[in-house]
């Protein structure tokens, strides 16, 4: 297992890190070549990506691909992390809850299409090589800029009044979204309250899909935590959750996406023949068009050989080009 590469779709739990998944894949895998394509949150569940191996290399294109949530906005409150896991702010007590034609309107006429988000504060983006997280509890003043991002669809699928634990007054609604890289669905709810002038923050989030990896994918993996219990440098016992993949070693393979699966899901797909397989391991262009970035791959032999590019109008050139796979057809051929 350890020479094998692909792709895990692992249904991450709530309360782990994405590291702590990818920790707990390279546990199951006994391999350290592992990582994932696009962090979520600690509070969120659902799907995330883990690639090994050569496979590694699809995870630059695959974070890369529009991606699918489900998420419960909380009207009336706002925190310091824009979901439930920061602490509340203090209100003050402007605007109004929305009720949900007004919510619909807000979501079609503002938060649809090609549209500017400023990224959460609490978020995984550098900032001068530190995460932008690192630097808020730190104590630092962090200031994003906006980016562009692309919703394609924002569906209001439940809104209903509820009860804060803390007794306020608040508006819960269920929306799917769908959209681009780089979006941060807090930022959607953080700025959907901020319209209404009462505040919000997401109760829940849950990814449904990256690209074309699902969470009902019969693939899926699904991750529980456990505690873990240890003793610091300090000398003080801490508890912690850690990620564990709900798998024994013998099922795992039954759960990986080969190589050829994984590019197939990740970009298209360009047949070559062997000799064409062998011209782009050493680099060389071969006479075959693309008009985008593809996977080469010589289908008798299962054999995933390259990742190209357009060289020119007739020609292919490799940009990242795998070794074969133990087990696969590796055939050579003398120049004539």
């Amino acid at each position: 297992m350890s020479e094998s590469s692909g792709i895990l779709i692992v249904d991450k739990p709530q309360g782990v890190t994405s590291h702590d998944v990818v920790a707990a894949a390279r546990a199951a895998l006994h391999m350290k070549k592992v990582g994932h394509a696009g962090t979520l949150d600690p509070m969120a569940t659902g799907v995330l990506i883990i690639g090994f191996g050569h496979a590694t290399r699809l995870l630059n294109y695959i974070v890369d691909h529009h991606k699918t949530y489900e998420a419960t906005v909380r009207f009336g409150q706002r925190t310091t992390t824009d979901d439930a896991d920061g602490e509340i702010l203090a209100s003050d007590g402007a605007g109004h809850l929305p009720t949900p034609d007004e919510l619909k309107e807000a979501v079609a006429q503002h938060f649809t299409g090609t549209i500017q988000q400023v990224p959460n504060a609490y978020s995984a983006i550098k900032v001068h090589g530190q995460r932008a997280y690192d630097l808020m509890r730190a104590g630092k003043d962090v200031q994003l800029e906006a980016r562009e991002i692309t919703v394609d669809n924002f569906e209001v699928l439940d809104v209903r009044s509820a009860q804060a634990q803390d007794g306020t007054s608040v508006v819960d609604a269920d929306v799917r979204v769908q959209c681009s890289a780089g979006t941060y669905i807090r930022a959607l709810g953080r700025d959907l309250g901020e319209l209404f002038g009462c505040g919000a923050h997401l109760t829940r989030l849950r990814r449904l899909a990256v690209g074309r990896f699902h969470a009902d994918d019969a693939h899926v993996l699904h991750a529980h935590t456990e505690t873990k219990t240890f003793t610091n440098r300090e000398g003080e016992t801490v508890s912690r959750l850690r990620a564990v993949l709900d798998c024994t070693p013998q099922t795992l393979a039954q759960h990986e996406l080969s190589m050829l699966e994984s590019v197939e899901r990740t970009m298209p797909v360009v047949d070559v023949t062997a000799r064409e397989a062998q011209d782009l391991r050493y680099g060389r262009w071969i006479a075959r068009r693309t008009d985008t970035i593809a996977a080469a791959v010589e289908r008798e032999g299962a054999d995933v050989v390259a990742i190209v590019e357009p060289a020119d109008a007739r020609h292919m050139k490799p940009v990242t080009v795998f070794p074969a796979e133990p087990g696969e057809r590796n055939e050579t051929h003398e120049s004539h």
